[in-house]
């Protein structure tokens, strides 16, 4: 059962890592990672996204919370993300990204940010991995159950995904791990991470502040979504 419930939290993830190799070599127009992300997640997924959120409201306050300690620590200190540590052969480099105002690009960026992202990646991080790590038959452990190593290797891959961010990703890893735990509701950890990268999208759009928006050097390390 495990085996075949699966697909439905990992394959949607697959996915989007696999575009992303594909676009170190070729790029991938964002409307098409939309659309293939979108098809995958309601051709497999639904399933497991089925309810609804209990605390909608207050999972968008989380993630807003995310939102201000992502960018909290470039602006409270400035040439903060230029140290060493995080630019390196190993985590990768911050990108400078030119600005975008291709409405296109744009609208499918903020899609891809803000709807497709946080479900892959809920459905992958704290709906699948977090329970396997803890039992192999995944679907017989509850959503949000607490083991330390489960809990701090999912937020130390999902640091690890972030690339130049990891610190950030890492602080981002920890609240929405203890916001299912809180929540026990795969729903509302979408919600909350959505919310970040919402607010994320509108900071980067309004204040001009494209390098949250980059790949790093276009490879598989995300900077931001």
């Amino acid at each position: 059962m495990a085996r075949n419930a699966s697909l439905a939290y990992i394959l949607p993830f697959a996915v989007f890592i696999a575009i992303l190799v594909v676009n170190s070599f070729v790029p991938v127009p964002q409307w098409a990672r939309f659309a293939i992300e979108i098809a995958i997640i309601a051709g497999v997924s639904l399933p497991a996204l089925r309810g609804k959120p209990q605390f909608p409201l207050l999972s968008a306050v989380v993630g807003a919370g995310v939102f201000v300690l992502w960018i909290g620590p470039d602006h409270l200190f400035p040439g903060y993300r230029a140290l060493p540590i995080f630019n390196n052969a190993l985590v990768g480099y911050v990108g400078v990204a030119a600005p975008r105002h291709d409405p296109e690009f744009l609208v499918f960026r903020v899609l891809n940010s803000a709807v497709t992202v946080p479900i892959l990646e809920e459905l992958f991080w704290r709906g699948f991995l977090m329970r396997w790590l803890i039992d192999r038959d995944f679907t017989s452990v509850r959503l949000g159950t607490y083991s330390a190593s489960a809990f701090w290797i999912v937020a130390l891959l999902f640091a690890s995904e972030h690339g130049s961010y990891w610190d950030v990703g890492l602080l981002a890893g920890v609240v929405y791990n203890l916001w299912i735990m809180r929540t026990r509701n795969l729903l509302d950890s979408i919600v909350a991470h959505a919310a970040t990268n919402a607010c994320l999208a509108a900071w980067v759009i309004w204040a001009g502040q494209w390098q949250y928006w980059t790949f790093g050097t276009d490879s598989l390390t995300v900077a931001a979504r």
